[in-house]
């Protein structure tokens, strides 16, 4: 217990520990739709928390009270802050999946090349190569997709009938 009210009760604590746990654990998932789910519940913990942090008390409206019966402000307005940054984040997130599920037919996150490459080498025992750097533009072999070629262009355009151009 705390000087100036009542801590954290036992319930609390527990709402905190399984909104971050299950966020966690949804995050870790490869739907973006679970993702999504995860972002949120690990946000709401996350304000939970800060919330379960702060001073309990009175309104924090100087004159309304003695000042150190006052709850702190500061708490209130990191949630609200994280509930704005929060909500970007969801809504982001949910363009970014319906426009997976839009064109793939699925919110499933692949694997990307490289990421394959390192569990072949993985199985495999091998360690990759370093990159030292120092290739010419052609040399890289890392180079995964180099530049189109450029379009040749006509030094003189074709005239029309009658001598215009």
């Amino acid at each position: 217990m705390r000087d100036g009210g009542a801590g954290p009760t036992l319930v609390l604590v527990i709402a905190v520990g399984v909104l971050a746990a299950t966020g966690v654990t949804l995050l870790l998932e490869r739907s973006l739709t679970r993702i999504l789910l995860g972002v949120i519940l690990l946000g709401n913990g996350v304000n939970l928390l800060i919330l379960v942090g702060g001073r309990s008390g009175g309104a924090p409206v100087v004159g309304a009270g003695p000042d150190d019966a006052m709850s702190d402000a500061l708490p209130q307005a990191m949630v609200l802050t994280a509930i704005v940054i929060t909500f970007g984040l969801t809504a982001f997130l949910a363009a970014v999946a319906y426009r997976s599920w839009y064109l793939g037919g699925d919110d499933e996150v692949q694997d990307d090349v490289e990421d394959q490459q390192i569990v072949a080498l993985a199985a495999r025992n091998e360690v990759p190569n370093a990159d030292l750097g120092g290739e010419g533009p052609g040399d890289d072999p890392e180079q995964v997709d180099p530049e189109p070629p450029r379009r040749q262009v006509d030094p003189e355009p074709p005239r029309r009938p009658g001598g215009t151009r």
